[in-house]
């Protein structure tokens, strides 16, 4: 039986008044500034962004059936590429966790009404939406075709509407950083009385540290992109060689932000992983403070290793073995979650329901992604994989098989609470069980191909790799199947799912203190924290 966290507080629901019934009418949605109704109107977006990118990725594979062309010339492979990985970063994997759960969950986990900035709050969903409708728009102008990194000097000259793109890109690191700023005022200035930083939700923390790589990395993409934008439409030399600037100095810049934004990726899933082990191991977290404390050290040297992308641009073998030194570095904190979660569920009544699933996916897949990024750490190997499917397979172990396979178990522990409706629980299996396959058939080979010398970007290839590819673009339909059932068995739940209970999980964290779905402002009465959390007997 868990024990309480939390006294006096008495959520009532005898009004049968909740967040998603206290008003009605399109226009409260779109005017709304609770919190909860702001994360709802995340998950619908973030969902559809999800869905318009992974049809650029199946589109891709069916292209790569064939060593030889099929339905696209270079050009639009190249574009198709470049759209799949904009949206895919840009618009669900970095907005991703900290605005479609964060945003729902923060404020009830540390006992407050509402974040601190409800308006900013709003604003940040609508940079979302108004800077990817501008990065999409591109497309009947043209397209880009320079890849999601945008690359100088081919970005600066490139006839497409990189533009655009880029004009979308920097309205949406706005959002990025007002949730950013509002989570980390949110979490020092609203917690409820009792309610600690060595009493906060691990989800929390996640989300705390996310914050920080969000407020601090953010700008300097922004400002990167008004540079490149600049060079573009005025010509001014910052990264064109030919007027004397240094396509390197863009490659400093952006991966500055971009490597620290992986993180901005992975940390909170990590987060949402630490609550479903806890919960469906019904068992006390394992060593509550060195994964809290983990997630800052992640942070930390986020901003640090940003050079490993840069191994083969010509920098200094010092500034390489520094660099190669500090990103094996990260295993460290990273190998304290692996190891205290797998110690959490040791001995435990260990549940093998949907989201745990998808939390020991999570575990497996992200395990290899990691492991795998050692190998690309290593100065020596990485000039041999660099820029073939070795760091594809990587890339996607992380983001896919870590971030998104994360998203989709945090939707699945807190449906119940988010929308007061259970889910179909075989249908949640099901699509459990087809992501993991999908996923491994996917990306398996492309990492014996990428070590083979299989180089990434083309959209024609030796006949030598025609297996490999062939058994990828197989394992995506399998993939695209389990992500399709688990969207489907989400929905379905909303629309006609039997009534969810308060604590359906036995949780021991605020959010199952209060009915499902939540009221209004959360609490009818300011909770008071006298335990911590994760606490069973």
């Amino acid at each position: 039986m868990a024990d309480t966290t939390v006294v006096d507080n008495h959520s009532s629901h005898s009004s049968g008044k909740d967040y998603l019934n206290e008003s009605s009418g399109i226009w409260s949605w779109l005017t709304t500034i609770d919190h909860k109704r702001i994360s709802v109107m995340y998950i619908y977006s973030i969902i559809g962004f999800f869905l318009i990118g992974g049809l650029f990725a199946i589109l891709m594979r069916l292209e790569l059936m064939t060593p030889e062309p099929l339905f696209m010339d270079g050009d639009t492979y190249n574009k198709a590429m470049t759209f799949h990985g904009s949206i895919m970063v840009f618009m669900v994997v970095v907005p991703g966790i900290p605005a479609l759960l964060g945003n729902f969950l923060l404020p009830i986990m540390i006992g407050a009404k509402d974040v601190a900035f409800p308006k900013i709050n709003l604003l940040s969903w609508y940079c979302l939406i108004f800077g990817a409708a501008v990065a999409i728009l591109s497309l009947f102008f043209g397209g880009v075709d320079t890849g999601w990194t945008f690359y100088t000097p081919y970005s600066a000259k490139s006839a497409g509407a990189v533009s655009m793109v880029v004009l979308g890109a920097f309205i949406m690191g706005f959002s990025s950083i007002l949730t950013g700023l509002n989570f980390i005022v949110t979490i020092h200035k609203l917690r409820a009385k009792g309610m600690t930083m060595m009493r906060l939700p691990l989800f929390v923390w996640s989300l705390y540290a996310t914050a920080i790589i969000q407020v601090i990395a953010t700008p300097v993409l922004g400002i990167t992109l008004l540079l490149l934008t600049a060079e573009r439409v005025f010509g001014v030399g910052i990264f064109d060689p030919n007027l004397g600037g240094d396509p390197v100095l863009f490659q400093h810049f952006f991966w500055f932000y971009s490597h620290p934004a992986v993180y901005i990726m992975i940390i909170p899933p990590m987060g949402i992983i630490s609550e479903i082990i806890s919960t469906f191991s019904q068992k006390t977290i394992f060593g509550y403070k060195a994964i809290a404390f983990s997630s800052l050290g992640i942070s930390a040297i986020s901003f640090l290793v940003w050079g490993h992308h840069m191994f083969v641009s010509g920098q200094s073998p010092v500034a390489a073995t520094v660099f190669s030194v500090l990103t094996m570095l990260v295993g460290v904190p990273t190998a304290i979650k692996l190891f205290n979660w797998t110690a959490t569920m040791y001995k435990g009544r260990v549940s093998f329901a949907t989201p745990m699933l998808y939390a020991l996916s999570f575990l497996s897949l992200f395990t290899i992604g990691g492991l795998t990024g050692l190998f690309l750490a290593a100065y020596a190997v990485d000039v041999h994989l660099h820029d073939t499917y070795f760091v594809v397979a990587h890339f996607h172990y992380v983001m896919l098989g870590g971030a998104i396979v994360g998203m989709i178990g945090g939707l699945f522990y807190w449906w119940p609470k988010i929308t007061g409706k259970m889910y179909d629980e075989v249908l949640g299996r099901i699509s459990a069980l087809l992501v993991f396959v999908g996923f491994n058939v996917t990306f398996l080979p492309q990492f014996v191909m990428g070590s083979l010398g299989m180089p990434r970007r083309y959209h024609t290839y030796d006949g030598i790799y025609s297996a490999y590819h062939m058994t990828s673009t197989i394992g995506s339909w399998i993939l695209t199947l389990g992500i399709f059932i688990a969207f489907y068995a989400l929905y379905k739940a909303a629309k006609s799912g039997e009534k969810a209970p308060m604590n359906p999980w036995n949780g021991t964290t605020l959010e199952w203190t209060v009915p499902s779905p939540p009221p209004h402002e959360n609490f009818d009465t300011v909770p008071t924290v006298t335990g911590r959390p994760y606490e069973y007997r």
